[in-house]
């Protein structure tokens, strides 16, 4: 569902917007168009909890100046167009109190659900790896209980057990980790 606005907005307009809102609503921008997401389903957000664990766990292990988000932060794809991940690595120095937008993530997450999976595979897709500083983006899905693991400049590879090599930024985890217990 698109939320009627005025005119088309930028990623800054967008934040700018949402900070005003009375409530916290899941929204992405969309090609300036503010739309709403639908409500999650349990094994949505249990698994998109699991893989920020996950994620954080490895970069603990890894010894890592990285941070883990889970969902609500904004990824600036262009102008017009910001995503909300399920979750997201990012290097370097820790945002700012009160930031809405993570400039650089390394690696960024997407749980499938019946009425994002096309867009996650596509439109999401194409658009992450825009940004040069993405190295990965990881696809969950909670029903067929699999990773599909897409790295710049490499073939994607779908898994449901074994260990998952992220690097950059140098992350060893197990995909089990990701989706979490059944």
């Amino acid at each position: 569902m698109t939320i009627a606005l005025r005119r088309p907005l930028t990623v800054e307009d967008y934040v700018a917007w949402a900070k005003s809102q009375p409530e916290r609503q899941r929204t992405e921008l969309i090609n300036g168009q503010v739309v709403a997401m639908a409500p999650e389903r349990v094994e949505h957000g249990e698994v998109k909890l699991a893989a920020a664990i996950a994620l954080r766990a490895a970069v603990t292990r890894a010894g890592l100046d990285c941070h883990v988000l889970g969902d609500g932060m904004t990824v600036r794809i262009d102008d017009h167009t910001g995503y909300e991940p399920d979750a997201l690595v990012y290097c370097g120095e820790r945002l700012a109190r009160g930031s809405m937008i993570v400039a650089a993530p390394v690696i960024v997450v997407e749980v499938l659900s019946p009425t994002t999976a096309h867009t996650d595979t596509s439109a999401k897709l194409i658009g992450y790896f825009k940004l040069p500083s993405i190295a990965h983006y990881l696809v969950l899905d909670p029903d067929a209980r699999s990773v599909t693991h897409h790295a710049r400049d490499r073939r994607p590879e779908v898994l449901a057990t074994g260990w998952l090599r992220l690097d950059p930024p140098g992350l060893d985890l197990a995909v089990e980790e990701l989706l979490g217990a059944a």
